[in-house]
C-alpha cells in the first residue's frame, strides 16, 4: 500500500464527512472530488411546488370512503378523475401525467414528510431545502452541500442552476453555490456593462480584513461573469421546437431542456411554481396548476427523449407539506403534513 501524505488525508477526510450528509440517490451524480461532467453523467431536475400542494386531490384514493365523507364539496368525482390503478386516480388536469404514468415514466411516493412537522410555509420549506431536523437551523442547502462535497476546488457556478431571478437556499453551500438565471441573454449583457467590467478589474488596496472581503467579492464577480458567458453560449446551440405551456414555468422548463440538449455540463437544475396554497376555490386553482406542471413535464421529457438525454435525467417534484384531509369552510383545505413526492425518468 502506498503511503498517503497529511494534506491528501485531510482532503479525503473532509470529503467523506461531507458526503455523509448527502442522500444516497444524489451521490450517484458523481464521485466525491470528481466533478467532470461528460456524456454519461447524470442530471437532476428539482421542481418545487410552492404553497403546499393538496396530495389527496392530486393522486386520489378513490376507494377510501373517508375521502368523500370529509370532502363533500371538493372531492373529485370518480367520473371526472383519471384512473391509473384500481386504487388511485389523477386530478382531471393531469392528462399529460397520466400518459407519463402509463408509459412507465412516473413514480409516486406517498407519505413523504419529516418528524415534528411545522405548518409554516417559510419554516417548512426551509427544512426541505436545508434537509435539517425540524428543531435545527442550517444556513446551507442540501444541494449546496453536495457541491461542497463533490466539487472540491470547482469554481464554476453553472454546475447548478436555479431558473429564477434569485438563488434559493437549496443551492447554497458553504464554499460552492449555484447560479440563478432565467434569461441568459439579458444576464450576459448585464455582465458586459462597462461598469461591471471595470469593477472586476479593480484591485482592493485596503486593510487585511476588508481586503479579504473584497477579494471574495471580486472572485464571485469573475466566476459569475465566466459562468454567465458559458450559459449564454450554450443557450444558443439548441433551440427547442417542442410545445411548452405558455407560462413562465413552461418557459423555464424549456430553457432547462435547451441547456441539457446543448451539452451543458450543469448537473443540477432547480425550478419553482407557486400558487398551491389553496385555502379557497381549491378545485379550480389546483386543476389549472397541475395541468401546467403535467404538460410542462411532458414537453420536457419529449425534448430529452428526442435528443437522447432522457436516460441521464431524473426529475423530482415536491411541495413543502400536504393539506388536511377535511375540507375547510371556503371550498379549500388548510395546511397539513406529509405529502407525495413525484419522480420521473427513464429508470
Amino acid at each position: 500500500m502506498q503511503p498517503i501524505d497529511r494534506k491528501k488525508f485531510l482532503q479525503l477526510s473532509a470529503l467523506a464527512s461531507g458526503s455523509l450528509l448527502i442522500p444516497k440517490f444524489l451521490k450517484g451524480l458523481g464521485q466525491p472530488g470528481l466533478f467532470n461532467p461528460g456524456i454519461d453523467e447524470k442530471i437532476l431536475i428539482v421542481i418545487q411546488l410552492s404553497g403546499g400542494n393538496d396530495g389527496l386531490n392530486t393522486f386520489i384514493p378513490y376507494n377510501q370512503d373517508l375521502y368523500f365523507k370529509l370532502r363533500p364539496n371538493i372531492a373529485i368525482p370518480k367520473s371526472d378523475m383519471l384512473k391509473v390503478t384500481d386504487e388511485i386516480g389523477l386530478n382531471p388536469g393531469m392528462n399529460a401525467m397520466k400518459k407519463m404514468f402509463d408509459d412507465g415514466d412516473l413514480c409516486v411516493i406517498n407519505n413523504v414528510g419529516y418528524p415534528n412537522p411545522d405548518h409554516s410555509h417559510f419554516r417548512s420549506m426551509d427544512i426541505w431545502t436545508t434537509a435539517s431536523s425540524s428543531d435545527k437551523y442550517i444556513e446551507s442547502g442540501w444541494l449546496g452541500r453536495y457541491l461542497d462535497a463533490s466539487c472540491l476546488g470547482c469554481e464554476n457556478a453553472h454546475m447548478a442552476i436555479e431558473v429564477d431571478e434569485s438563488l434559493g437556499k437549496a443551492l447554497k453551500g458553504q464554499n460552492s453555490k449555484g447560479l440563478a438565471v432565467n434569461n441568459p441573454e439579458r444576464l450576459y449583457k448585464a455582465t458586459r456593462d462597462p461598469f461591471f467590467k471595470e469593477l472586476i478589474e479593480l484591485q482592493p488596496k485596503t486593510s487585511h480584513q476588508i481586503e479579504n472581503n473584497l477579494n471574495y467579492l471580486y472572485k464571485t464577480l469573475i466566476e459569475t461573469a465566466s459562468s454567465v458567458s458559458y450559459i449564454y453560449d450554450k443557450s444558443k446551440i439548441y433551440k427547442s421546437t417542442e410545445t411548452y405551456p405558455n407560462t413562465t414555468f413552461g418557459k423555464n422548463l424549456k430553457l432547462i431542456a435547451e441547456l441539457i440538449c446543448s451539452g451543458s455540463e450543469t448537473k443540477i437544475y432547480y425550478v419553482s411554481l407557486s400558487g398551491f396554497d389553496t385555502h379557497a376555490r381549491q378545485n379550480i386553482v389546483q386543476e389549472k396548476l397541475l395541468a401546467i406542471v403535467s404538460e410542462g413535464m411532458q414537453s420536457l421529457i419529449n425534448d430529452l427523449k428526442k435528443q437522447g438525454k432522457y436516460d441521464q435525467t431524473l426529475i423530482m417534484a415536491f411541495s413543502e407539506f400536504g393539506r388536511r384531509v377535511q375540507q375547510n369552510g371556503s371550498g379549500g383545505t388548510d395546511h397539513g403534513e406529509a405529502n407525495n413526492l413525484i419522480l420521473a425518468g427513464d429508470h
